[in-house]
């Protein structure tokens, strides 16, 4: 089911290298890489990117903002996208410069009601 919902979410978001479904601790639940995608090497990029998730997660509880819903990053040759999903899990979505960053947005929030019934607890 998760690896089909990812095929779902590179297919619709046009310009997609790679998606996950990443828990806190770093490890992958599950992926989808394009050839571009795994060229660069986003299975690890994602697992990096954990440490910015707890930490945008903690300065929300901390301040009293509420909790993390979405992170962008946007680097020179990569937008990564970072949807929660629970708070142990969320779904990561690396995409070209070119790409329509709404229309991943929109797919990644789909996938998160999706998602939200699988992990919750």
């Amino acid at each position: 089911m998760f690896k089909q919902l990812l095929e779902i979410i590179l297919e619709r978001a046009e310009g997609s290298l790679g998606a996950l479904i990443m828990g806190t601790d770093g490890i992958a639940v599950e992926k989808i890489l394009a050839e571009a995608g795994e060229d660069a090497n986003l299975d690890v990029a994602a697992a990096e990117f954990t440490s910015l998730v707890r930490g945008a997660q903690r300065t929300g509880t901390d301040l009293g903002l509420g909790k993390l819903r979405e992170l962008i990053v946007s680097l020179d040759d990569a937008t990564v996208l970072m949807r929660m999903i629970s708070p142990d899990y969320f779904v990561v979505l690396a995409l070209n410069p070119q790409a329509n960053l709404g229309r991943a947005r929109f797919e990644l929030r789909k996938a998160e009601l999706q998602l939200a019934r699988e992990f919750a607890f």
